[in-house]
């Protein structure tokens, strides 16, 4: 400010606004040369042109004076000075030296060099004359100028303002555009009584995490997009908005992270979670991936192979359909649903459909925000309570000190994360006994219906990191699943944290409570899906090399049987095929591991 003071109005600090020896030495020029040949104008009299522009009259110069009499005395000079470089035009549409700096050298104007501040400094004169970009030659002659009354001044020595003046011309860049959908959101939303926001993001980390989001995209397809949520867990800080992969994409002018999409299986953590909280299941309780009917519903697996009895731990680490819609069953889909929205979570079902998702919700049967799934791992990593994600420095204070809204216990918040620890990671990464010294991330991935979505979401070092990879218009990618597509991004996300070392040890008990070591929704004989009892059914094919029938039934290690023979299981996908000799009427038995057992009597007709 020293400099601008000092070739702009170096009796700023001790004037009223008006310098009278200037503005006297200025008439005598004026009447001894009949016009103008110096400027009298001190910065409060630019400040009072700049607030309030008139034609240059002898009137209009009137009253300028008063006006800035009258703003001296309602102001500081810091004030003055502050208004003076907020307004002060610096060629083209720039106004304000924050403006000019980032235009013209890209970066702040406190990191400006001695030659850039010589620039700026007499820029304001004659703005559109000495543009750098369209005169050059007149941007560097009133560059020297500047520099060499500094150098007079005191204020540089000479040799500096001798190397500055060889500095070339800048070129015009284009303006920072960082987190500019989040940006325009809050200032939309600040009330004119308080238009400055400050925000809780991190520029270094938006910068770094939006060149990620751009490289993802790119590797994706012409139409990827890609939108990355950083939220610190303590004040729920939002650290990092990528709304999207940039404008130059399909959909980048949208804010994904608030576009509702599927889940896929990112549900699966809070579906245990709430089972271990209302003592339903726990880590260790086991639970039969066998083919099963819920009513009009028959999940099967991702990779359409059944694993028999598994842990809760291993369905969830390994992402099981069948486990999560059997657990999901017991507690409840419409209270899961009750319980998300208690925590100011909103699922959304497809328009298309008239009926509730159901026990479909443990696999993305309805839509959520990028948002709201940060919002509920962040409970997970708070000892599961949530509170709303903090976008402005005042929201963070405020919800430090909140209480929030319990979603789950503790304990069961923290079983949770322990398991999704054990996750396999994404290909190229090293499993995480060979990661010591680094943070063990828990995360979940999810693939929607048609892989038209991938998302990942980890909690790490005390972040939450929420990744979704798509088509903006939902269209499908065949093959990109959370775990090939969204998974690498999450992982480079947390490398850009540098979180600290070392992972809370496991809570979770290694042995199931003897009344929890295995989900029994009732405890009854095995339940044959198929076939029915009493039906007729159409083999593809007969005889030993026909494709044969899957048989189905509910229950737990179970065994086949046709007319008494038992029924080999294939050994590719574990499920029992039963290939008929011929047409006619047969007895199917199917027995579980205590013995017990029911029948069905068919017929078998063939094309």
């Amino acid at each position: 400010m020293a400099r601008v003071v000092q070739v702009e109005d170096a009796g700023f600090y001790w004037h009223p606004g008006v310098d009278p020896f200037a503005l006297a030495r200025a008439c005598v020029s004026a009447i001894v040369h009949g016009h103008a040949t110096s400027g009298a104008s001190t910065i409060t009299m630019q400040t009072v042109r700049l607030l309030e522009p008139r034609r240059r009259t002898l009137l209009a110069k009137a009253i300028q004076i008063v006006r800035a009499f009258q703003l001296e005395a309602h102001y500081s000079k810091r004030q003055i000075l502050s208004m003076y470089l907020t307004l002060t035009p610096y060629g083209g549409n720039l106004e304000g030296v924050r403006a000019a700096s980032l235009a013209w050298f890209g970066h702040e104007p406190s990191s400006l060099t001695d030659s850039e501040q010589a620039l700026l400094i007499a820029l304001p004169q004659s703005p559109e004359a000495r543009r750098p970009d369209r005169r050059p030659a007149a941007a560097r002659a009133a560059r020297a100028r500047v520099l060499a009354k500094l150098a007079r001044a005191g204020l540089m020595d000479h040799q500096t303002a001798r190397e500055a003046s060889r500095e070339p011309m800048p070129r015009r860049q284009p303006f920072p555009a960082l987190a500019w959908q989040v940006a325009g959101e809050l200032a939309r939303a600040a009330p004119p009584s308080r238009p400055t926001v400050i925000s809780t993001l991190d520029a270094r980390l938006q910068s770094r995490l939006e060149a990620l989001a751009r490289r993802s995209a790119a590797g994706q397809g012409r139409d990827g997009q890609a939108a990355i949520l950083v939220v610190q867990i303590e004040g729920r800080a939002v650290r990092a908005a990528v709304a999207s992969a940039g404008r130059g994409r399909p959909g980048g002018w949208n804010d994904l992270t608030l576009a509702i999409r599927s889940p896929g299986s990112a549900l699966k953590p809070l579906i245990y979670g709430f089972a271990f909280d209302e003592g339903l299941a726990a880590p260790d309780t086991l639970i039969d991936d066998a083919p099963r009917r819920f009513d009009d519903y028959q999940p099967t697996d991702f990779d359409r192979v059944f694993h028999g009895p598994v842990s809760a731990r291993d369905a969830l680490a390994h992402s099981l359909n069948v486990p999560a819609v059997a657990v999901l069953d017991r507690v409840g889909a419409a209270g899961f649903e009750a319980r998300l929205q208690s925590a100011g979570v909103r699922l959304v079902r497809p328009q298309a459909q008239v009926q509730d998702a159901g026990l479909s919700l443990a696999l993305g049967g309805e839509g959520i925000s990028l948002r709201d799934l940060a919002l509920l791992y962040a409970a997970l990593g708070d000892d599961g309570v949530a509170k709303p994600l903090a976008w402005t420095q005042v929201e963070e204070t405020r919800l430090r000190k909140a209480a929030g809204v319990r979603l789950m216990r503790a304990e069961s918040a923290r079983q949770v994360l322990d398991i999704l620890r054990e996750a396999p990671p994404p290909d190229g990464r090293a499993p995480l006994p060979l990661t010591q010294g680094t943070a063990a991330m828990a995360f979940k991935t999810g693939t929607s219906y048609g892989f038209r979505d991938a998302v990942a979401v980890g909690v790490v070092g005390g972040y939450v990191i929420a990744v979704w990879t798509g088509r903006p218009d939902g269209g499908a990618r065949p093959g990109l699943t959370g775990h090939a597509a969204a998974l690498p991004l999450l992982f480079d996300a947390a490398d850009q944290l540098s979180p600290g070392a070392g992972a809370p040890d496991p809570v979770a008990p290694r042995t199931a409570p003897a009344s929890l070591r295995q989900l029994d929704p009732d405890g009854d004989a095995p339940h044959l899906i198929f076939p029915p009892d009493g039906s007729t059914v159409m083999a593809p094919g007969l005889g030993p090399s026909s494709r044969g029938l899957v048989l189905a039934a509910e229950g737990r290690a179970l065994s086949w049987y046709v007319d008494g023979a038992p029924v080999v299981t294939d050994p590719v996908s574990g499920q029992a095929i039963w290939r008929p000799a011929s047409t006619g009427f047969y007895r199917i038995t199917v027995m579980d591991g205590a013995g017990r057992q029911v029948e069905s009597r068919v017929r078998v007709t063939a094309p």
